[in-house]
């Protein structure tokens, strides 16, 4: 049926877009007070940059990208993840040229992967994401894990887990590849067909596999913790260091990675229970190389993306509910055709004066007008009708209280424009 969306993708009705709404305030509010700032990009791009960023044999890039040839023949990709574009932008826009280090967010952008769809994971979600560009210091890895469980902890949730660990330099994990293959080469004849076309293309994908039947061949697998240089183990011991003084209650997963390829040194994710297996709400880590892998001068980058959907599905399971609309300031309720012509000239005077205010369009009784009004909900009905008309009045209604006066249409408007509560009739 033409009238059904797309498997894997969501509509948002009025009621529902409070909520993102409320999410999205939440999230600029945060990025506000670390010094990021937003950035928008193209919902498609150039092939070519997830294929070179992300990873030729990732899972994102081998079967869930939404990949396109345009009329001119060009390859182009609906955007599969956030840190590539961003990347990408900080590049072409000579982010880099400021006095540094770039801080950046990005929110509710559409995200698309093709991918089986279950709860919390769809074909088309939306990401909010945040990332910092020019800048070593594990002191900024700790920010943006800071920022991230802020975040959370502002919309009120509780029971997260911080899971972190360290990918190593490119030579640390010249290493670990070989170690990795090592191990897993006795196993081959017991695993999946993609671990087996990984082992020889990227071995650290391995431990990225959610087959059961692989499971305990990654468990039994070297650490990196094993692999670390000199350097990358004293940054990993300075971030712990950090998280403890800025309060982020962390642990060791020495099994954790990431689905992409740019990722070194730093990762991270956040989990809560709430969805079961699919438990991550959160995840990111250090990108060292990413910039020059587009053909940028060497620049240190750390981020993460969080899944607005998946997000929302654990606020709702866990009970945590946003704040709901702001009622309307006023309701007009109108009695016959002339006074509905005059509402409507009232109703446009009261929006350019900032009043939130509406009116009936369905030709209601009376009653049900005043119903309407409880229901929006509105801190006030306006009535108009016959005699209100004739003296140049409108009644005025707290819908709380149920007290009323009858004022001019001026003291009316000044009255709302103010803000407080026009009062009850002596």
């Amino acid at each position: 049926m033409i009238t059904n969306r797309p498997r894997g993708t969501l509509d948002i009705v009025p009621e529902e877009s409070v909520r993102w709404q409320y999410v999205e305030s939440v999230a600029r509010e945060i990025c506000r007070r670390y010094g990021y700032g937003e950035i928008r990009t193209p919902v498609f791009e150039h092939t070519e940059l997830f294929r070179r960023s992300v990873g030729e044999f990732t899972d994102v890039v081998e079967k869930e990208m939404y990949t396109f040839d345009d009329r001119g023949g060009r390859s182009l990709t609906l955007r599969p993840e956030g840190t590539a574009p961003a990347a990408r932008l900080y590049l072409e826009e000579r982010l880099y040229a400021g006095a540094g280090p770039a801080k950046i967010y990005y929110l509710s952008w559409p995200i698309f992967r093709y991918e089986r769809p279950q709860a919390g994971r769809l074909r088309q979600h939306h990401q909010f994401g945040v990332e910092c560009f020019g800048s070593h210091d594990p002191a900024v890895d700790a920010e943006i894990i800071a920022l991230a469980w802020d975040f959370l902890g502002a919309l009120g949730l509780d029971g997260l887990v911080v899971g972190i660990n360290s990918m190593g330099c490119a030579g640390c994990r010249t290493g670990y590849r070989e170690a990795l293959r090592a191990h897993f080469s006795g196993h081959l004849e017991e695993m999946c067909e993609d671990c087996r076309r990984r082992h020889a293309q990227n071995p650290l994908r391995l431990l990225d596999c959610k087959r059961e039947s692989c499971a305990p061949f990654i468990a039994t697998a070297p650490a990196i913790a094993d692999h670390l240089c000199e350097d990358c183990r004293a940054d990993f011991s300075l971030l712990r260091e950090y998280l403890g003084v800025l309060g982020v209650d962390c642990r060791l997963d020495s099994s954790l990675v990431r689905g992409f390829d740019y990722y070194t040194g730093t990762v991270f994710e956040i989990t809560h229970d709430a969805l079961g297996a699919q438990d991550v709400v959160c995840g990111g880590g250090r990108y060292d190389g990413l910039v020059e892998t587009l053909g940028g001068d060497p620049s240190p980058g750390v981020g993460f993306g969080l899944g607005i959907e998946r997000l929302l599905l654990i606020l709702e399971r866990e009970d945590v509910r946003p704040p709901g609309p702001d009622p309307l300031d006023a309701y007009l309720v109108c009695m016959g055709a002339e006074a509905r012509r005059h509402a409507v000239g009232l109703l446009h005077r009261l929006r350019a004066a900032g009043v939130a205010a509406d009116m009936d369009y369905m030709d209601r009784s009376f009653r049900a007008q005043l119903r309407r009004a409880d229901r929006y909900p509105a801190r006030f009905a306006l009535i108009l009708g016959e005699e209100e008309l004739a003296a140049g009045t409108i009644t005025v209604k707290d819908l709380a209280g149920g007290a009323q006066r009858t004022v001019g249409v001026d003291e009316a408007v000044a009255l709302l424009c103010a803000g407080p509560p026009p009062g009850e009739d002596e």
